[in-house]
Order: C-alpha cells, then sequence, then structure tokens
C-alpha cells in the first residue's frame, strides 16, 4: 500500500464511511455523561494502540476510566503487555480479560468498586446513603462489548456477534445492586488518517469489510504475519515468505493448501481471502498483536 493511487483510495473510503449513528451516539454520550461516574473503555488486546478511540476524552470530560483489554486470549501476550504497561504510566486502570472462561471479572467489579468508594464516603459523610455506580460503556465495534455485559450481568441482556454494528442504541442495564451500565453501539472517530490503524482494524473486524478493499486487507495481514509471526504463515498456510513482487504466488499457495480450488485446479481468490479474514474473525490465529508499542 505505498503507491500514492492506493493512499488515495483509501482516503477516498474513509470520506464516506463514518455513519450517522455514530455522530448520534457521541451526542448522546455527551448529553448523558453528567449521570455517569466511572467510563469502561473495551479495547481489543490485539490492538491496543488502533482500537482505542482517539477522540473519547472530548466527550467523557474527566470521568474515572478503566481500559479494558478483551479478547487477550487471543493476543501476543509479550507485546500487550508493553502496552499495559504503556496505559497505565500514563495512569490508566488496566483489566485484560478473556471473556470466553470470564477471567478477571472479579478484579474489574473489584477495581469499579473501589473507585467509588471516595464517592460514596463523602455521600455518608453528608448523612446521605450510598448509591450505585453508574458505569458508561464505550468502544469501537465489535470489541466484545456485549459480550462483556453479558458476562458481567451473567445472562444474556447484550446481542452478540462478530461483525461491527450490532448494538444499535443506549440502553441502561442492571449488574448487580451496586452497578448499572450504559451500554453504547461501536463508535470511531470522523478520519481514520493513520493508514496502518486503518488497515489493523479491517484486518480485526471493526469496520466493515466493504471499507477497504478486502484483497488488501488480507495482503496486508499476510505481510503483518509474515513481519511478526512467520511461524503462523508457514504452519496455517504453508508459506515461507510473502512474494509481494507476486502476490498470487503466494495466494496459489494458500489456495492449494486449504484447498480453494475450482474446477480445473484453478485457485479462487475469493475463497482465499474469506478463509484468511474468517481465520482472524473466528479466532483461529492466535498469539498476535498487530500494535507495537514504541512508548
Amino acid at each position: 500500500m505505498s503507491n500514492n493511487s492506493e493512499k488515495q483510495g483509501l482516503h477516498k473510503s474513509v470520506i464516506n464511511w463514518y455513519p450517522g449513528h455514530m455522530a448520534k451516539t457521541k451526542r448522546l454520550i455527551s448529553e448523558n455523561i453528567n449521570l455517569i461516574d466511572i467510563v469502561y473503555e473495551v479495547i481489543d488486546a490485539r490492538m491496543p494502540y488502533s482500537s482505542k478511540i482517539k477522540d473519547i476524552d472530548s466527550y467523557i470530560k474527566d470521568k474515572k476510566k478503566i481500559l479494558i483489554m478483551t479478547k487477550i486470549d487471543l493476543c501476543d501476550l509479550n507485546e500487550t503487555n508493553k502496552w499495559i504497561k504503556y496505559y497505565e504510566k500514563i495512569g490508566y486502570k488496566v483489566v485484560g480479560l478473556d471473556l470466553e472462561k470470564n477471567t478477571n471479572l472479579n478484579n474489574l467489579i473489584n477495581i469499579t468498586n473501589n473507585l467509588m468508594e471516595e464517592e460514596n464516603k463523602k455521600r455518608i459523610s453528608k448523612g446521605m446513603t450510598k448509591r450505585k455506580t453508574r458505569v458508561l460503556v464505550v468502544g469501537i465495534p465489535n470489541v466484545g462489548k456485549s459480550t462483556l455485559i453479558n458476562r458481567l450481568v451473567g445472562k444474556k441482556v447484550a446481542n452478540v456477534g462478530n461483525m461491527p454494528g450490532v448494538t444499535k442504541n443506549l440502553n441502561w442495564i442492571r449488574v448487580n445492586k451496586d452497578i448499572e451500565l450504559l451500554d453504547t453501539p461501536g463508535i470511531l472517530w470522523p478520519k481514520l488518517d493513520e493508514e496502518e490503524v486503518a488497515f489493523n482494524l479491517a484486518s480485526l473486524t471493526s469496520i466493515k469489510e466493504e471499507i477497504l478493499p478486502i484483497e488488501k486487507v488480507v495482503i496486508y495481514i499476510l505481510n503483518k504475519l509474515d513481519k511478526y509471526y512467520n511461524n503462523i504463515l508457514k504452519e496455517r498456510y504453508g508459506i515461507e515468505k510473502v512474494d509481494n513482487d507476486n502476490i498470487e504466488s503466494t495466494l496459489n499457495i494458500i489456495g492449494k493448501k486449504r484447498g480453494c480450488l475450482t474446477k480445473g485446479a484453478i485457485v479462487d481468490y475469493d475463497k482465499v481471502y474469506s478463509i484468511v479474514m474468517n481465520d482472524i474473525k473466528n479466532g483461529i490465529i492466535k498469539n498476535i498483536t498487530f500494535d507495537r508499542c514504541d512508548k
């Protein structure tokens, strides 16, 4: 993705991608933020920089924040831990969660209660009773907000899917006698002006597949794997090295290994693209982190 025409294609796509409901969601958050005590910002542990909302502080004001890294079971923990240390250094409480196994949920609840303790002490000193903690849950699409809420509540109260745009409205949800959540649709920012961020979001299915050409996203994924996780290329796809000068040869190797053949043993590239995307989407490819921390 280095030539000017490809970059122009990216930026042209970006102009038209920002859905109206995201702007509406941000407005509704701003209107309700005074009701909120704590913000849960949910990010994907495989892209701790790319999945963090860039303009979040402009509409959540100075509320206390907990940064929740979901899909910790799918990330390269060595790399993601560097991001955890970075975010903790700049003042965040950070909790990593494996939502399939419900690990660390109690830790999240304890941190939430501790953050609210000071407020409740003030209320008690004034002769008032403790009140429930009101938590805003925000994040980009498809990072696991709905799954997190269902795990906290202990039953299905939010729709879950492995594609962007499942949650549509702001909804109050009771977790227990002490905590209420305000669930929000996935939001992004109006301009994806960092090319790598845009492709990370597309690769890990946080923006809809039609935003960027799937063939370019798949080639980006293959190059990321080649750069950082060459063992996955070899084991999953039978590739020693991505040949960017003759990318068809690389796709042909995948197609033959994974049975993406039409009549006459011709490789179906669309099937190759679909297989690579689904390997990421369904968590078949694990132990990957696409963002590198140099902070």
